[in-house]
């Protein structure tokens, strides 16, 4: 009898974590082959130029900020319609003497804890309100010399939020690798795939551009770690669409080592669950009585399992389940596998189809298990800033291929 019980049990436990991991695997299936078709952007509606501020807030960044800087002056955008502002948070005396020597705005925080969302509030404080639009970059991030002038016009189509195509600057390392295709796969799925179906891009955290009044007017509440999740929430609650722009190019470093990996897994695996908890019921609210299918689409992604973790997890319950399921258990599995592995490989760009890619590949269940050891350290992520450190800037910069 008690073995009977056990056996319902465990079948009962396995029938709802393969609902769960199905309904996530259909999730992205659906936005995957969304994702390979294109739609037409709206033509601007004027031709005005708008006034931008380039936000670059750093913690500690002195190995990569000052050339950020630099090559954020070149654009092909007339100069005297776009400011860099670097928000220095820690930064060594002689990284600030030399920034103070480029024709930008340097502005020094300290905080007793320091964080993104801080650093942005302070200089919004600060700064003049002479701006049409900001651009908010990481300390690592390098923008195409289009950028500024694509986002440009995403603004005078009638957008306020513009998410950028945040693309590898690094491939220099198996990790970095691994890290590039997730990256892109996320692009494809979170923002190109959804803005196919009518709803908001993913906003990723930099990259991002915004009316000024209306992302000065949204900041000004947020303090937390997950600046961006909580921009996304206030956005959309109030009817904004996230525009998309998947030709305006942001490089952005891409994790080289594990360790590194582990750190910035997660500090994002805990805004996923903090924000997952915080706004689940006040979605379904809104989605009932609003219809806000966008806002209950954002919460739900903070449900989803991270794609790493969804087909390690898939590989290692089909394994053991051909050595003790029935036949129909097993196929189930193993078919859902397939679906998962089949939904990653439409949402990779074809240029990572090649030697290197599958030699990184090889490192996917060290990823995976670095992963669990980031679920296992989540609760200490949201404290801090817990910035991922960067190297110098490497030489793949313009590779867009």
């Amino acid at each position: 009898m008690a073995k009977e019980i056990v056996i319902s049990i465990f079948l009962v436990l396995q029938i709802v974590v393969f609902t769960y991991l199905a309904l996530s695997t259909v999730y992205f299936l659906i936005f995957s082959v969304a994702g390979l078709f294109s739609r037409k952007i709206k033509t601007p509606l004027e031709k005005k130029l708008n006034r931008f501020v380039v936000l670059i807030p750093g913690y500690k960044e002195d190995a990569v900020i000052i050339e950020v800087a630099e090559h954020a002056l070149h654009q092909d955008y007339p100069t005297e319609l776009y400011d860099v502002a670097v928000i220095a948070d820690s930064f060594q005396p002689e990284t600030l003497l030399n920034l103070k020597k480029l024709p930008i705005r340097v502005i020094e925080v300290v905080f007793e804890k320091s964080s993104k969302s801080k650093a942005i509030n302070k200089a919004l404080s600060v700064l003049p309100d002479v701006y049409d639009a900001v651009i908010v970059l990481d300390a690592d991030n390098i923008m195409a010399a289009d950028c500024i002038r694509k986002m440009n016009n995403a603004l005078n189509s009638g957008y306020e939020a513009v998410q950028g195509h945040r693309a590898a600057k690094n491939r220099n390392t198996p990790f970095a690798i691994l890290d590039s295709v997730s990256e892109e796969i996320g692009n494809h799925i979170f923002r190109k795939g959804h803005r196919m179906l009518g709803l908001s891009s993913a906003l990723i955290g930099s990259g991002m551009a915004f009316s000024y009044q209306l992302f000065k007017h949204c900041m000004f509440d947020i303090d937390s770690t997950g600046e961006d999740k909580e921009l996304e929430i206030k956005l959309i609650s109030d009817g904004r669409k996230i525009e998309y722009l998947n030709d305006a190019y942001i490089f952005d470093e891409k994790v080289q080592k594990p360790n590194v990996f582990m750190v910035q897994r997660t500090r994002w695996l805990a805004n996923q669950l903090i924000y997952a908890k915080k706004y689940v019921f006040w979605s379904v609210k809104q989605l009932i009585i609003k219809g806000n299918i966008d806002l209950f689409d954002k919460v739900i992604q903070q449900f989803l399992p991270p794609r790493i973790f969804l087909l390690g997890f898939l590989f290692i319950i089909s394994v053991t389940s051909l050595i003790f399921n029935p036949i129909i258990y097993s196929c189930a599995w193993l078919s859902l596998s397939a679906l998962c592995v089949i939904v990653l490989l439409l949402s990779t760009p074809l240029k990572y189809y090649n030697r290197s890619t599958v030699k990184a590949c090889f490192l996917l269940p060290k990823g995976f298990l670095f992963m669990f050891l980031a679920f296992i350290r989540v609760y200490k992520a949201h404290k801090t800033w817990g910035h991922t450190s960067h190297g110098v800037i490497g030489e793949d910069v313009a590779d867009k291929s």
